[in-house]
């Protein structure tokens, strides 16, 4: 059959409808489903379906009560004699609730999975035929799935799927003994079935089944309840659209060893995205609860059994319940310092060396955004501990830190961090901080431009938004330019090449040499030469509404910024971060109001409460932390801009003005003596230093 026109009326019932209204996709979702959902089955799915050796089916019992099962056949037990119609050559094994609902009209929800490919479709179907050795489905709703959370697995058949065995009785249960919630808590693979009734009565429309994955101990349990996380998807919501009209839920735990499947049924609570399981558990965009009314587990029920191959990179990226549980304890510790231990060291040019870190305890890592910095203390030798900001140019769902340095001539910790800090040696860390990150899931275009070492946080953004193609399906448009003085001390290259290929040029790679060597050529070593300025960016520009996000030296940010507000490009859309002490001189947009510094004190008296200090102050001075640095003072400090947060200090008495507004957090009662001084009125301020 030629592919049909759109459907005219919507493939979705309400419940679907409310769930897709809820992440705002009802409009996208409903052009999009009138032509992905057909009443028929396309060649590909006909001939997916007739080589694959068993299909989860869902169903619904005479009580009301939803069911998912698995049935098999081998390779080749199910043909398609026509677009709307598959023959299945096998029935259930002989206590599976399915049995009861293989009758003419029954509804039934149907998936088809190839788990070494992780290919899969759906159908919703209806009974159409029965025999004692199989029956026919009649095709309502036919569509492609997507392969996410899908571990894959190669299957080998130990008997012949047809042959009579003997198994010992089905266990009948109402609650989870320790066998099942063992299982279930290590398994990373179910499948979930569900359906409406709009009636009210126990006549069941729209059944559905679906897969569900993740880390092994994505399931939750709490005596009868099950906790899950929902992840992104193709926002059909056909499962949870379900749940929103009819709460109740048929699973099944394949226990791929033993043969043995656990199958529960019971009833649904709903836990949304502003939940605080959610909200804390790293993938998850909302979530539901599983209660169970009543369920068996059917002995050597598969004849077949399927070794484990390899993890879904989604479900690598996604959290289990006891590192999510472990993520909220240690995230109350963000403000004190933390041991990592480096294990790996990689040099990505002449001069900037990568270091990557893992806890010292069996505890993750504190959870960042992609752009921001990890403070770092060290101390190097013949020196005291000395504190440091290093952007990471990892990811959130790279299962390591990492902070990737340039050795600087002179520098004290760079140089001790290249020279001396190797494999298994620790650091002190606080948890990452920063203002300066990306949104990959923006719809608008993004420009990154970096000079020198400033690429790190931008090879986090780019990392952010490659890994979010993945979970998402969508990939934010990107233009990286960065400069270098020469292109053996450009980091990352091939990273940023191999993301062009990968997305197919929805994330562009522009590198610009100010000094290239007399054998490498344009075009080919890089893209352009000189500085990254106006000229440059209008060639490889079309200058539209974009999102700017620059990162380098001092004089580099100034003169990028420069030129992109010469190009017309609003202060609002450009977003810097800077090293040292300079901050980005801007100018505001017309027809906005410039923010306006902090009044003063004319005068003061600053007392430093634990040293014993005193001195006066007047307006025009250095900072508090330049203040105590002239008495001989070593308190804390990185950024000196605000942003770190290392320098904060306990206010006794008296109050502070900010000469740059802070972007780190300030817990009540502490100032960042970084970048602040006394403020208007305040003749006497007391620091606990």
């Amino acid at each position: 059959m030629a592919d049909q026109a759109p459907l005219q009326q919507s493939p979705f019932h309400s419940g679907e409808q409310d769930a897709q209204a809820r992440v705002g996709k009802r409009d996208a979702m409903e052009a999009f489903g009138k032509i992905a959902i057909r009443p028929f089955m396309p060649d590909q799915h006909r001939a997916f379906f007739e080589k694959i050796p068993f299909v989860v089916l869902g169903s619904v019992d005479e009580g009301g009560w939803p069911w998912a099962s698995i049935v098999t056949g081998g390779n080749g037990f199910i043909t398609s004699p026509s677009d709307t119609r598959l023959d299945l050559a096998a029935m259930p094994v002989a206590e599976d609730p399915l049995l009861g609902s293989i009758k003419n009209g029954a509804p039934i929800g149907m998936l088809g999975i190839e788990i070494p490919t992780r290919r899969r479709n759906r159908m919703n179907a209806n009974v159409i035929a029965a025999s004692e050795t199989g029956f026919s489905l009649g095709v309502a709703q036919s569509f492609g799935n997507c392969p996410q959370y899908i571990q894959t697995r190669d299957i080998e058949f130990i008997r012949d799927p047809s042959a009579k065995i003997d198994r010992p009785a089905a266990d009948r249960f109402t609650t989870l003994d320790n066998a099942a919630t063992a299982f279930i808590e290590r398994s990373d693979t179910f499948f979930v079935s569900s359906f409406i009734n709009p009636d009210n009565g126990l006549v069941a429309e729209g059944v559905d089944v679906s897969h569900r994955g993740g880390r092994s101990g994505f399931v939750k349990v709490d005596g009868n309840t099950l906790t899950i996380p929902d992840y992104s998807g193709n926002n059909f919501f056909n499962t949870i659209g379900n749940f929103l009209v009819n709460p109740k839920a048929g699973l099944i735990f394949p226990d791929f060893e033993t043969g043995d499947v656990l199958m529960l049924t019971g009833t649904v609570e709903m836990l949304w995205e502003d939940h605080p399981e959610v909200t804390a558990f790293k993938g998850a965009e909302r979530g539901w609860r599983f209660t169970l009314d009543h369920g068996l587990r059917i002995h050597d029920a598969l004849p077949f059994r399927a070794e484990f191959g390899e993890w879904s990179p989604n479900s690598l990226m996604a959290d289990d319940w006891a590192t999510s549980i472990a993520r909220q304890e240690v995230e109350e510790q963000r403000n004190a310092w933390r041991t990592l231990r480096v294990t790996k060291i990689v040099d990505e040019s002449s001069v900037i060396r990568s270091f990557y870190f893992e806890p010292t305890d069996s505890n993750p890592l504190f959870s960042f955004e992609a752009g921001q910095f990890l403070t770092v203390r060290v101390t190097p030798e013949g020196n005291g501990p000395q504190v440091r900001t290093y952007t990471l140019s990892s990811a959130p769902g790279d299962p390591t830190y990492r902070i990737s340095v340039k050795r600087e001539p002179g520098g004290i910790v760079s140089n001790h961090l290249h020279d001396s800090l190797n494999v298994g040696d620790t650091i002190e860390t606080k948890a990452p901080k920063g203002a300066f990150f990306i949104d990959a899931l923006e719809k608008r275009p993004a420009v990154l431009i970096a000079g020198g070492v400033g690429i790190t946080p931008i090879m986090a953004m780019t990392r952010h938004v490659l890994n979010e193609t993945v979970r998402k399906r969508y990939t934010r448009p990107l233009t990286v330019f960065h400069a270098a003085h020469a292109t053996d001390q450009r980091a990352f290259t091939e990273a940023f090449r191999a993301a062009e290929t990968d997305t197919g040029g929805k994330i562009r790679y522009i590198s610009v040499i100010g000094n290239p060597a007399v054998h490498e050529t344009l075009g080919t070593d890089f893209d352009a030469t000189g500085h990254i300025n106006a000229d440059i960016l209008r060639q490889h520009l079309a200058l539209d509404d974009y999102d700017f996000f620059l990162c380098g030296p001092p004089p580099f940010m100034q003169g990028v910024y420069d030129s992109l507000r010469g190009l017309g490009v609003r202060d609002v859309r450009i977003y810097a971060e800077a090293f040292g002490p300079a901050a980005l001189i801007r100018t505001a947009d017309e027809g906005t109001t410039p923010d306006v510094p902090e009044p003063e004190a004319e005068m003061a008296v600053v007392k430093f409460e634990a040293s014993g200090f005193e001195q006066s102050w007047g307006k025009g001075d250095g900072t508090l932390l330049e203040t105590a640095e002239a008495h001989g003072l070593t308190p804390d400090f990185s950024c000196r801009t605000g942003t770190c947060g290392s320098c904060a200090v306990k206010k006794l008495s008296g109050e502070v003005a900010y000469r740059v507004p802070p972007t780190a957090d300030v817990a009540e009662g502490e100032v960042l003596i970084c970048c602040s001084v006394p403020a208007e009125g305040s003749t006497t301020l007391v620091l606990d230093l």
